[in-house]
């Protein structure tokens, strides 16, 4: 008898286990690549320990069926990759910022390793998902995602099969609405860069001889840099606010 009360309790434990691990291997601030895969593992363990109460009466019994238990396994990790992806794809907003303030600075070649991406992209990029990440943290915001690890439950009844039409819905609104941030976080350097290249097309027009490579590009830079400092902090809560509205949607589907 008590063999049989550990073994459901073993099992149940571990479906909250996989649904937590795979939302933490993708989920921003918690899954970077940087971080050790035993620390991120060691971490869902120690929140599946303090969830563990509250979810387990929600998980289905134990299946008699091998191929019932892979598909529960397997439909776990895939909610739990959602989870995951929802904070990561909001990520993409400041990445996308960054990639074209770079590219409107003259600050595209210097390319550097995003460690919340995983790739290597524009500096200015990395720099914005980095600080990003640490802000999300700082402003206690990485605890709506811990809180989305709950709800998802209410979300996503373990053992049922989610609505693929509405995950594409939810990716397209996330994919769509990052995209839009990431636009009006760099609106600033895009109308600057356009009003800078329509004088430096007509000072050509001026002086043909003048070095624009050597002569114009600090200047365009120096400007940049200016700029980026006056507009960052807004730039920082604007991406911050989005975020917070995202994620609260989704607290309250749940």
């Amino acid at each position: 008898m008590l063999g049989e009360i550990l073994s459901v309790e073993i099992f149940a434990f571990m479906m909250v286990f996989v649904r937590l691990g795979a939302a933490l291997m993708v989920m921003p601030g918690f899954g970077e690549p940087s971080i050790p895969a035993r620390y991120r593992l060691s971490m869902a363990l120690f929140i599946t320990l303090a969830l563990s109460p509250l979810v387990v009466p929600l998980i289905p019994a134990q299946p008699d069926s091998g191929l019932e238990i892979f598909l529960l396994v397997g439909g776990e990790t895939v909610i739990g990759l959602v989870i995951g992806a929802t904070g990561r794809l909001m990520m993409t907003a400041l990445h996308t910022a960054g990639t074209v303030i770079a590219f409107q600075s003259s600050l595209g070649f210097a390319q550097l390793v995003d460690p919340t991406q995983g790739i290597q992209g524009a500096m200015v990029a990395s720099f914005f998902s980095v600080l990003g990440v640490v802000l999300i943290f700082a402003t206690d915001l990485h605890q709506m995602m811990l809180r989305a690890l709950y709800d998802s439950y209410a979300l996503f009844p373990p053992g049922r099969v989610p609505d693929t039409g509405d995950l594409a819905t939810m990716a397209q609104g996330l994919l769509s609405g990052s995209f839009r941030v990431g636009m009006q976080i760099a609106a600033p350097f895009i109308v600057y860069g356009i009003t800078f290249y329509i004088g430096v097309g007509l000072l050509t027009r001026l002086m043909p001889r003048l070095p624009i490579f050597f002569v114009i590009m600090p200047l365009q830079i120096t400007a940049s840099l200016i700029i980026l400092a006056i507009v960052l902090s807004s730039s920082m809560i604007w991406f911050l606010n989005y975020f917070e509205g995202r994620m609260a949607a989704l607290l309250m589907v749940g």
